[in-house]
């Protein structure tokens, strides 16, 4: 008798092996989500302590934790600050990634691959190294302590470049031709014809370009001195007191945090699942 779909289902193996790829699934995601859910929980615990260990048991939760936060600092300014400073870095980033990919995926000049790699080989430079610089430019710039201080080092990226340069390769050349013939320039087919197909890698840059700007510490904390400037890390950080710290509190601030990347990704994760496959990203 033929070895059928509906055979292999019935098969005890088959169904052992998509039991335990079933449970290996769940435990997993159990791992990774197990710190955030200590996170909520400590954020509602009463005088929230690490000193017992990880715990998801509550007893009398509070809000408490996040009316101190509130009062503590200004706390919707420096969400504020961060979504303001998040939404037009993705912006910028995906204006200057998708041309410059559409140049190097499209056009044809002098020493273009030189030129690409010299892009790709920023990728390996940590942005510890460029700390002082940038601060150096700043100042003589006279920038410091300014939105555009916060937005300059992040309006280009080389990692953005790559990848829509990889998405703008994988649409047929014929579509180009085509255009073309309809007597569409550069700008057009830019815009009509290679923008709409690349969509799902746009949205996976948007997601990195979002988490990456609102996670950032290291660059506000050089270059930003202004308490209604601060975005959420920095405010985050002066939570931490030298000699104690309310726990409870911080974990409110992380939870605070973390809610608008969780809530980005939920609503992009199509786009970027697909975008990584077209773009041949693993």
């Amino acid at each position: 008798m033929p070895d059928t779909p509906t055979r292999r289902r019935r098969d005890p193996r088959h169904v052992a092996g998509r039991a335990g790829l079933y449970l290996a699934v769940a435990l997993g995601a159990g791992i990774m989500l197990f710190p955030f859910l200590w996170t909520v929980v400590t954020s509602i615990t009463p005088s929230g302590s690490l000193s017992g260990g990880p715990s998801l048991v509550v007893q009398d939760p509070t809000l408490d934790a996040y009316r101190t936060l509130a009062d503590s600092m200004p706390i919707w300014r420096i969400i504020a600050n961060s979504f303001l400073v998040a939404i037009v870095s993705t912006v910028l980033q995906l204006v200057t990634a998708s041309m410059a990919a559409y140049a190097f995926g499209r056009l044809e000049f002098k020493a273009k691959p030189v030129v690409f790699a010299a892009y790709l080989a920023t990728l390996m430079i940590p942005l510890q190294v460029l700390v002082v610089p940038l601060f150096i430019q700043m100042t003589r710039l006279q920038l410091n302590d300014t939105y555009f201080a916060l937005l300059a080092p992040t309006i280009a990226s080389a990692f953005g470049i790559f990848l829509l340069r990889q998405a703008v390769e994988g649409v047929p050349r014929e579509l180009d031709e085509a255009a073309t013939l309809d007597g569409a320039g550069h700008l057009r087919i830019f815009g009509t014809v290679i923008m709409p197909l690349v969509r799902p890698a746009l949205a996976t840059l948007a997601v990195f370009a979002f988490m990456g700007s609102w996670n950032s510490f290291l660059w506000p904390l050089v270059v930003i001195r202004s308490p209604e400037l601060m975005t959420l890390p920095l405010g985050l950080a002066t939570l931490q007191g030298q000699f104690t710290t309310q726990w409870d509190v911080v974990m409110a601030g992380s939870v605070v945090s973390i809610l608008p990347i969780a809530l980005v990704y939920l609503v992009a994760q199509r786009h970027i699942i697909a975008g990584m496959s077209h773009t041949g990203l693993k």
